[in-house]
């Protein structure tokens, strides 16, 4: 039987670092196509290009990072991990802190190429014909729907496509999100995405609905995860009539322990 060693954990601090990096990548693309759309004008990118700067921002990212640090990049979704035991309780305020830390270089990294306009364009707010508490509804439930699709493709063992679709699938979540909820609510999903602009601009007017809403929707998704996570009492075992050689399991993109 070969021997398959156990892979180490990597430390916290490379892990927050990932957490920061990461977090950068993701805001920084989507923040670049507003900002553009702002400033350059014309029809240079439409309200669809921003999404799927976002989308795929987000997709990169957890290529290229989740495998070190469990590819959050959202408090919402480190609280709703942790609400759905697939990630440690006493880790959330740290990965909270990289990943507003991510959030603010990218904004600085704007501010050094686009106007003022662009910048304040990077405010989160309700549009003008919907309420707030419309858009506090909007990005809870939109949460909570993200951190349930995050623990189906990234951390259940039940789901043949666990880890290597998760990439895609939850790029596509956010772009599918920000095309058909964001317009309405102001499209955040992600406290860090809109406290990040506001620290810069400070402008808090409307913060709490993009903070309160994202992390109430993530510990709701976080708890209905457990639910559907629980293996069925009568679940069979698959009988495997082949070589008795057993298969490592694959290793989830979220760290569970």
């Amino acid at each position: 039987m070969p021997h398959h060693p156990e892979r180490t954990k990597p430390s916290l601090s490379l892990r927050l670092a990932a957490e920061a990096l990461g977090t950068f990548l993701f805001l920084f693309f989507g923040f670049n196509a507003i900002a553009v759309a702002s400033d350059l004008g014309d029809g240079s990118i439409s309200t669809l290009g921003v999404a799927f700067a976002f989308g795929l921002g987000l997709a990169m990212a957890i290529a290229a990072l989740g495998h070190i640090s469990g590819g959050h990049f959202n408090p919402a979704v480190s609280l709703g991990l942790a609400v759905g035991r697939r990630f440690p309780l006493r880790e959330v305020i740290s990965y909270w802190m990289a990943q507003l830390a991510g959030g603010v270089v990218a904004v600085l990294a704007i501010a050094a190429v686009y106007s003022g306009h662009a910048l304040d364009a990077l405010t989160t707010a309700p549009a003008a014909r919907i309420s707030d508490g419309g858009a506090f509804l909007l990005e809870a439930v939109v949460t909570g729907l993200f951190v349930i699709v995050i623990t189906t493709v990234a951390t259940d063992d039940r789901a043949p496509w666990k880890g290597v679709m998760a990439p895609l699938v939850i790029g596509l979540f956010i772009f599918t999100a920000a095309d058909a909820v964001g317009p309405a609510s102001g499209g955040s999903f992600n406290p860090a995405r809109s406290l990040a602009p506001a620290i810069y601009s400070a402008n808090f007017g409307e913060i709490w609905i993009y903070l309160l809403a994202p992390l109430l929707g993530g510990a709701v998704g976080g708890a209905v995860s457990v639910v559907f996570g629980r293996s069925p009492v009568h679940e069979p075992t698959p009988i495997r009539p082949t070589s008795g050689v057993a298969q490592a399991p694959t290793q989830a993109l979220l760290h569970t322990r």
